[in-house]
C-alpha cells in the first residue's frame, strides 16, 4: 500500500515539474448533472412539501360519514283516499332512485356537469388542469373543475367557499367516495342533493314544482332546463327569470349535442319551446295548506309519539284519516262569518270530528284566525273544564254500568252538599223535586248529578272515565258537574262520546293509520278496539242524550231535522272570587261553552270561549255558538249519506213506567197514556211491581133500556155497588148512528128522548178520580109510527041488519109485518052518517106474515044507530110496527 501511495505521489510530483504541462479538461456532463440533481432535490422537496401541505390541508377534512350522505327527505301526508295533502320537512325534496331517473335527464346532467363521469375516479385531471390554468389567468375561483362526485362531497360535507383548502379536501373525499360507492349510487346522490331554488332540493322535486310532472314525463326541453339550474338556481328559476332560464337551457342543449347525446335536429326542436310558456302558471302552483294545518299538527304528534322516525327527514309516506272536504268546511266554519256570526275576532273555538265506528279523525279545527303554522291548537292542546258534558262520563254512565239503573230511575232534585259539607247549586238556583235520570240529564240539573256520583263511588267513576280516554289522575265530587282541575280537550271528549255511539267499544281517536318507509316497509299504527262498557250502558246513555236535543232539553239548537243525534251541552262557571277579580258583571257570564254529540256515523266535540278565563262569554246567544257549530258541521258531513238510528241491543228491554212513582213502578193497563213513560231497563233489572193508582173499578151491572111509546122516550137503568168507591160518577155514551155523545151521571138511571126508527147503543163507565171501570153496554131499537088502509066486513047482531063498513085503522105492536089477520073488537058509532069507533084486538094468525094487534076505528052505518057487537071479517092492507 505504501509503495502504491509513494508511486502516486511521485507521479504527481513528476507531472507538476515537467516542462510542458497539459491542462486537465473538466467533464461537461457534470453541470447538467448538478442541475438535474438540483431539480430532483427540489422536486423531492416540492413533493415532500406538497405532501406535507396536502396532509396539512386534509387533516381537518370531515370523515366520510354515511349518515351525512343520507339526505333529509320530507314525509308525504296522504288523506283517507290516498291523495297527497302536503309534505312535511325542513326542505322540499322529492327523492328518486337511480333506476327511476330517465336516460334523457341523466344525459343532460352529464353533458352539463361531468361528461367524463364514468371514466374518472372522482377527479377529472384533464378538466382540473384547465380549471387551474383559468384560475392562474383570471384569479382563483374563476372556474371550477369539480366532478359530479366532488359536488356530492361538497354538498354533503363541505362549505360552499372557494378556497384551496376546501378544494383539496373535496378531491380527497371524492376519491374516498368513489372507493365506497358505485357510479350509479353517486349519480343518484347528486340528482337528489342539488338545490333547485324555491327552498327545494333534487331534480325530481324541481320537476313537480316547475312542471307539475315526474322526471319520467319531462320532455327534452324541460329536462335540459332543470339540468342547467344547479349552477345558479335562483338566477335560473323559471318562475322569476324565465328568459335567463331559457338561455341556460339552450346552453345545456348545445352541450348535449356537442357530446353526442342528441342530434342537431333534436336540439333545434327543443330550443323552439319557450320556458315561460311551459312552466306552471301561478294559479296551478298555488296550494293553500292552511285549512289542513290543524289536522297535520295531530299527524306530527302521533308519528312522534308512536314511532322513532323523524317526520322531517326520513321520507315517510303517512296514511291519514283526513276527509279533505270536511276539513275545508271546518276551516271555513271557523275563519269566516258566512256560517256563524262570531262576536269578535278574539273569540276562539276548537273542533274535533271523528268517525263514530272507527275513531278515525276526519277533521280538526284548531282555532280561529291562526297566524302561526302548527301553532297552539285549541282542539288538541287546550285543556278546559268540560262543564256538564262530563255528566254521562262520570255520573250516569257509571250508574247504569255498575248499579244497573234504568233511564226511569228517580232522583230528587233538592239541595245537597258535597261529602265535605261544601255547598253547590243548580245553574238556575232552583230545585224541581223528584225526576227521572233522563230528565235530570235532559235539563242538566247539578244536584242529581252529584247525588249519582256519590252513589256510584269515586273510584268506579274514575275507572269508567279512564277507560274512555279521559286521563284522570284524581277525582273529587265536584268533578260530577265538570269542575276538573286539569281540563280536557275536544279530542278526548269526542273519543269518549264515540264509545257511547259505538255500542260501548272505544277506539282511541287517531289521525294516522299506517306509515310506509322508503324501502316499502309498512308499519300499522291503528289503535285496537277496546270494550269499555256494556252495550246496555251505551244504548241507554245514548237514548237519554237524544232527549237533550228535544224540548225542553238544553241542546235543542244543535238538532238537525231528520238526523237521530245524541249529545250534551256544557258550560262552566266563575267562582265569586273570579267574578270580583276579573270585574265580570254577572254570574250568567261563563268562561267555556261546549257541545259534544254524535250520530251512528260521526262524533263531534266543540269548545268555545276566549284564550284565557279572564274574558267571559256574555249571556245569551254567544253561549250557544258551540251548538250552532255542531249543527252546521253535522248537517254538512251527513248530507247525502244514510244515518240509521241507534239500535237497541238484546241486553235492554223497554218498560212502561207510571209517571211519578217513586220507586218506579210499572204502569197498569188502566194508567192513562199521559201518565205513562216509555223508558229502558237493563234486561233482568226492570221493576216488577205494578202501580195500583189506576186499578179497575167495578163495572155497572144489569144495564136495561126500555122504550115508553106514550112518552116517546127511553129509560136507561143500571145497578152499581159503590161501597168500595166513593164519589162515583158514570160516563154514559149515547150513540144512535150519528156519533157518540157523552153524559155524566151521578145516579143509576137516565132518560132520553127517542127518535122513531133509530137504534140506540149505550155504553157506561164508572169513574172515581183517576180510576175507571170496564164498560157496560146495551142496545134498543125504537119502532117507527104504523100507517095502513083496509076494508072490513062484519055482522052486527041486533035490531039492524048487517051493513058494510069502510074505515081506517091504527095499531101498535111489538112486531112489524104485512099480512091478513082476524080480530075481534068492540066499537060504537052513530047509526047514520059518518061515525067513529075504537076497538082492540089480538094478533091474527092467518096470513103469510103474522100481523100485529089490529084495531078498527070509525066507519059508516045505515041506518044510524048506536051499537055494540062483535065484528069479524078480513082486512087486507099493510101495517108498519
Amino acid at each position: 500500500m505504501a509503495d502504491q501511495y509513494q508511486s502516486r505521489e511521485e507521479r504527481k510530483k513528476n507531472l507538476q515539474t515537467s516542462g510542458n504541462p497539459k491542462k486537465v479538461k473538466k467533464k461537461s456532463g457534470g453541470v447538467f448533472k448538478k442541475i438535474f440533481l438540483t431539480l430532483v432535490a427540489l422536486g423531492i422537496v416540492g413533493i415532500l412539501g406538497g405532501v406535507g401541505a396536502f396532509a396539512y390541508m386534509v387533516k381537518d377534512a370531515p370523515k366520510l360519514d354515511p349518515k351525512l350522505l343520507k339526505d333529509p327527505i320530507p314525509s308525504k301526508i296522504l288523506d283517507k283516499n290516498g291523495n297527497t295533502v302536503t309534505e312535511i320537512g325542513p326542505v322540499n325534496r322529492e327523492y328518486v332512485n337511480y333506476n327511476e331517473i330517465p336516460k334523457q335527464v341523466e344525459n343532460a346532467v352529464l353533458a352539463t356537469e361531468d361528461y367524463r363521469f364514468y371514466q374518472h375516479h372522482g377527479i377529472d385531471w384533464v378538466r382540473l388542469g384547465g380549471a387551474v390554468l383559468a384560475n392562474f389567468q383570471h384569479g382563483f375561483g374563476s372556474e371550477g373543475g369539480s366532478t359530479i362526485t366532488q359536488q356530492v362531497v361538497k354538498n354533503a360535507f363541505l362549505t360552499q367557499q372557494k378556497t384551496l383548502s376546501r378544494k383539496v379536501q373535496e378531491a380527497w373525499l371524492a376519491y374516498q367516495l368513489e372507493q365506497k360507492y358505485t357510479k350509479h349510487q353517486i349519480f343518484e346522490m347528486y340528482v337528489n342533493k342539488v338545490y333547485v331554488s324555491e327552498n327545494s332540493y333534487g331534480l325530481a322535486t324541481a320537476a313537480k314544482i316547475y312542471y307539475g310532472k315526474s322526471l319520467a314525463k319531462l320532455d327534452l326541453s324541460e329536462a335540459a332546463q332543470l339540468a342547467g339550474m344547479p349552477q345558479s338556481p335562483n338566477n335560473y328559476n323559471p318562475f322569476t327569470h324565465p328568459d335567463l332560464a331559457e338561455k341556460r337551457r339552450n346552453i345545456v342543449l348545445s352541450l348535449m349535442y356537442q357530446h353526442g347525446f342528441i342530434t342537431k335536429q333534436q336540439m333545434d326542436d327543443a330550443e323552439k319551446n319557450h320556458v315561460k310558456d311551459d312552466v306552471l302558471k301561478q294559479a296551478q302552483r298555488t296550494v293553500n295548506e292552511k285549512p289542513y294545518d290543524s289536522f297535520i299538527d295531530e299527524v306530527i304528534n302521533e308519528v312522534k309519539d308512536k314511532t322513532d322516525f323523524d317526520i322531517n327527514t326520513d321520507g315517510l309516506t303517512i296514511y291519514t284519516t283526513l276527509d279533505k272536504n270536511a276539513q275545508e268546511y271546518v276551516y271555513k266554519l271557523l275563519n269566516t262569518n258566512e256560517i256563524i256570526d262570531y262576536p269578535d275576532n278574539k273569540f276562539q273555538a276548537g273542533i274535533t270530528l271523528l268517525d263514530t265506528k272507527t275513531g278515525e279523525i276526519r277533521a280538526i279545527g284548531g282555532g280561529r284566525n291562526q297566524q302561526v303554522k302548527y301553532g297552539f291548537n285549541y282542539a288538541i292542546d287546550a285543556q278546559r273544564q268540560p262543564g256538564s258534558t262530563i255528566k254521562p262520563i262520570l255520573d250516569y254512565g257509571p250508574a247504569i254500568e255498575n248499579l244497573n239503573w234504568g233511564t226511569y230511575h228517580e232522583i230528587d232534585d233538592k239541595p245537597v252538599t258535597y261529602s265535605t259539607g261544601k255547598q253547590f247549586g243548580n245553574w238556575d238556583q232552583r230545585y224541581m223535586g223528584p225526576m227521572t235520570m233522563r230528565t235530570a240529564l235532559q235539563l242538566s240539573r247539578n244536584s242529581p248529578a252529584v247525588q249519582t256520583l256519590q252513589q256510584v263511588g269515586l273510584d268506579k267513576a274514575k275507572q269508567f272515565a279512564n277507560n274512555l280516554g279521559i286521563p284522570l289522575k284524581e277525582i273529587y265530587e265536584s268533578y260530577a258537574i265538570g269542575g276538573l282541575k286539569t281540563g280536557v280537550s275536544t279530542l278526548e271528549m269526542a273519543g269518549a262520546y264515540s264509545a257511547f255511539g259505538n255500542s260501548g267499544i272505544y277506539i282511541a281517536p287517531h289521525a294516522v293509520t299506517k306509515v310506509q318507509l322508503r324501502d316499502g316497509t309498512i308499519i300499522d299504527l291503528t289503535p285496537q278496539p277496546k270494550v269499555v262498557m256494556k252495550d246496555s250502558t251505551a244504548f241507554m246513555i245514548t237514548d237519554m242524550l237524544k232527549s237533550v236535543l228535544v224540548s225542553p232539553g238544553t241542546g235543542v239548537r244543535a238538532s238537525v231535522p231528520g238526523l237521530p243525534i245524541a249529545g250534551k251541552t256544557g258550560t262552566t262557571n266563575y267562582t265569586p272570587e273570579e267574578l270580583s277579580q276579573y270585574n265580570i258583571p254577572s254570574s250568567t257570564y261563563v268562561p267555556d261553552a261546549w257541545f259534544t254529540g254524535y250520530t251512528t256515523n260521526f262524533t263531534a266535540s266543540i269548545w268555545t270561549g276566549y284564550p284565557d278565563r279572564k274574558t267571559p262569554i256574555s249571556a245569551g246567544s254567544n253561549q250557544r255558538i258551540a251548538q250552532l257549530i255542531f249543527k252546521n258541521l253535522m248537517a254538512y258531513v251527513s248530507d247525502g249519506i244514510n244515518t240509521p238510528d241507534f239500535k237497541m241491543p238484546n241486553s235492554v228491554e223497554p218498560v212502561r213506567i207510571e209517571k211519578g212513582t217513586m220507586p218506579p213502578e210499572l204502569a197498569s193497563d188502566n194508567t192513562p197514556d199521559s201518565d205513562v213513560l216509555t223508558e229502558y231497563a237493563v234486561k233482568g233489572y226492570a221493576p216488577t211491581s205494578v202501580s195500583d193508582k189506576y186499578s179497575k173499578m167495578d163495572a155497572p151491572s144489569n144495564l136495561t133500556a126500555k122504550y115508553d111509546d106514550t112518552k116517546k122516550q127511553i129509560m136507561l137503568t143500571w145497578n152499581y155497588n159503590s161501597t168500595s168507591n166513593s164519589n162515583v160518577q158514570f160516563d154514559v155514551s149515547i150513540d144512535n148512528g150519528t156519533g157518540a155523545k157523552h153524559v155524566t151521571q151521578t145516579t143509576n138511571s137516565l132518560t132520553i128522548p127517542a127518535n122513531p126508527g133509530d137504534k140506540y147503543t149505550f155504553t157506561i163507565v164508572a169513574i172515581s178520580g183517576d180510576k175507571k171501570s170496564d164498560p157496560a153496554s146495551t142496545s134498543i131499537e125504537v119502532p117507527k109510527t104504523a100507517a095502513g088502509t083496509g076494508n072490513t066486513t062484519g055482522t052486527t047482531p041486533g035490531n039492524k041488519p048487517p051493513g058494510n063498513t069502510n074505515g081506517t085503522g091504527t095499531g101498535n105492536g111489538t112486531n112489524t109485518g104485512t099480512g091478513t089477520g082476524n080480530g075481534s073488537g068492540n066499537g060504537s058509532g052513530p047509526s047514520t052518517g059518518t061515525g067513529s069507533g075504537t076497538g082492540t084486538g089480538t094478533n091474527g094468525n092467518n096470513g103469510s106474515n103474522p100481523g100485529g094487534s089490529n084495531g078498527g076505528t070509525g066507519g059508516t052505518s045505515t041506518p044510524p044507530t048506536t051499537e055494540q057487537g062483535t065484528q069479524s071479517g078480513s082486512s087486507p092492507g099493510s101495517t108498519n110496527h
